[in-house]
């Protein structure tokens, strides 16, 4: 594929890459997971709608990744010593690219969303302002220590249950159940950054969740996040909430431990050890949505 599209000499893919694609399954995965299980409870699930909420939200994921580094580098909580994302902090882009990426993307995926009010219904306006408000506010959010219930409301509860609206033309509440351990996962993608990064974010006179806590709690609090959502998907199926076929997610349980384990080792091979800690934790939340969308979809063909 020939990706010399250039604009100031980057490619497509060096823009692509910019919008931290690997952090994707936290986005689509909600939305996947609440169409499934529509699908699994016998509703009529319009399956068109459900693929253009699958590619707005990632449209909006890229340009909030985006938004969150440009400030980030702004305020100084990305510099050349931190981990994380470099496309700042190495000069790969200047901030005016990262700023007029993430607008580009936000008008993009705007556009998309009143398409998409205007082909389901009012209701999913209410959703989409609350989600653009939740991501244009995430900076300095974070930076009170508000990152983690965001994080929450745009990747859990907003995109599941309005993809039951845009798939079905109703607010299922019930896919809430699952939501709590969809949305555990993707908490953890962000604590962990945020534990690997107490000392950095401390010196930028920033405060997360983790930085409040210190490490040895936020290190109880990313076990706790990993081991919750088996824990809940166990306890849901036994009372009937949800599908017995969801327990298909304990596949994915020694993934889970083995980055429990890796969190654990930063007590003593430093933060070094959870450095890409993110990523595997994103590599987990795709396995885990993954099983648990194909045990809805047995449950469904059943």
């Amino acid at each position: 594929m020939n990706y010399e599209l250039n604009m100031k000499g980057h490619t497509f893919k060096d823009w692509f890459l910019a919008t931290r694609p690997w952090s994707f399954p936290a986005s689509t995965m909600p939305v996947l997971v609440a169409m499934m299980f529509l699908w699994a409870t016998g509703r009529d699930v319009q399956w068109l709608l459900g693929i253009m909420a699958l590619v707005n939200i990632v449209l909006v994921h890229a340009a909030g990744n985006v938004w969150s580094d440009y400030h980030d580098y702004k305020r100084g909580v990305d510099a050349p010593d931190t981990y994380g994302v470099r496309i700042l902090t190495d000069k790969q882009f200047t901030p005016k690219e990262v700023f007029a990426l993430s607008v580009t993307l936000q008008a993009a995926a705007i556009a998309m969303g009143l398409l998409m009010v205007w082909l389901t219904g009012i209701t999913l306006l209410w959703f989409g302002l609350a989600g653009i408000a939740l991501s244009l506010l995430y900076p300095p959010l974070k930076y009170m220590a508000f990152g983690d219930l965001v994080i929450m409301a745009c990747y859990a509860l907003l995109p599941m249950l309005g993809t039951t609206f845009i798939c079905c033309g109703d607010i299922v509440p019930e896919v809430l159940w699952l939501a709590v351990p969809v949305g555990s996962i993707t908490i953890a993608i962000l604590h962990v950054n945020n534990a690997r990064d107490i000392e950095t974010d401390r010196r930028a006179g920033i405060r997360t969740f983790a930085l409040l806590t210190g490490r040895p709690v936020a290190i109880g609090v990313y076990l706790f996040e990993l081991i919750l959502p088996y824990c809940w998907l166990l306890a849901v199926a036994v009372l009937g909430k949800v599908s017995p076929w969801s327990l298909l997610t304990f596949i994915t349980l020694p993934l889970a431990l083995g980055n429990c384990r890796k969190m654990l080792s930063c007590k003593t091979k430093g933060i070094e050890a959870i450095a890409k800690l993110d990523e595997a934790t994103a590599q987990l939340q795709l396995a885990f949505s993954l099983t648990l969308t194909i045990g809805l979809v047995v449950e469904a063909l059943l």
